[in-house]
């Protein structure tokens, strides 16, 4: 077997990580380790090595980030230490920490998103984990990214005051669904997309009810959307 994809997927509680192939297919069993707090770069990139020094053979590298980010660095980590991470070259150091394969860096809801839309119409994807992730993609293309989860929501909160872990262990699962569902009314009027789709770690707290563009996505979604940062002839989308 020619060797794969490491796809990395950093979150603001879990660092998961697995080798795909180029359609996004699991190599073997993903790796999962509590991502550090504090989480410095330099602390956070070293769990990464070690977490995922098991796993198989692989010759290029693909990095989900919960922020913005461009050109390799990160611009924005909200979750993690924002002044620490501003303008970090994270796919620079993660390619020199594991053995000089080429990496590429983009959000890791954009990453997660290549592996959920069908590529037809307009389709958003929401992640729903320590914070709110979204991504936008219009016939399977990805559209500029936007930190959706900083935009107000209600009553002065953004959407990620209102749908981040933080809040769903204050108010509880049952307050906590009825927000998520007024919050995909509120973008469906926004955005009319022709779907909705919703990832991340809290999906499983989901309740019945969710109406019928919404649908819940595979948890392995953020680990197999790596591959589309490496498919030809189409140019990977440039980092945001």
């Amino acid at each position: 077997m020619k060797p794969g994809i490491l796809s990395i997927d950093i979150g603001g509680t879990g660092l998961k990580a697995d080798v795909i192939d180029d359609r996004g297919n699991l190599q073997t069993e993903r790796v999962r380790v509590p991502t550090p707090h504090p989480s410095p770069p330099d602390v956070v990139v070293a769990a990464i090595v070690e977490m995922v020094g098991s796993l198989p053979a692989y010759d290029r590298i693909s990095i989900g980030f919960p922020g913005v980010v461009r050109d390799g660095k990160v611009l924005t980590a909200v979750n993690l230490g924002p002044e620490q991470w501003l303008d970090f070259p994270l796919a620079a150091t993660l390619s020199k920490k594991l053995g000089g394969h080429p990496a590429r860096l983009l959000n890791d809801a954009d990453m997660q998103g290549y592996a959920l839309v069908s590529g037809k119409g307009l389709e958003l994807v929401i992640t729903l984990g320590t914070g709110f992730g979204s991504a936008l993609f219009r016939d399977g293309e990805l559209m500029p990214h936007m930190e959706l989860g900083h935009h107000p929501f209600r009553n002065n909160k953004t959407y990620e005051d209102y749908l981040g872990d933080a809040h769903l262990k204050r108010v509880g699962k049952k307050r906590w669904n009825k927000h998520v569902r007024q919050a995909l009314d509120v973008l469906y009027r926004l955005l009319h997309p022709d779907r909705i789709y919703l990832g991340g770690g809290n999906t499983r707290k989901l309740e019945s009810g969710l109406p019928a563009y919404a649908v819940v996505g595979s948890n392995d979604a953020g680990i197999e959307g790596g591959a589309a940062l490496w498919r030809k002839p189409a140019k990977p989308a440039k980092s945001r």
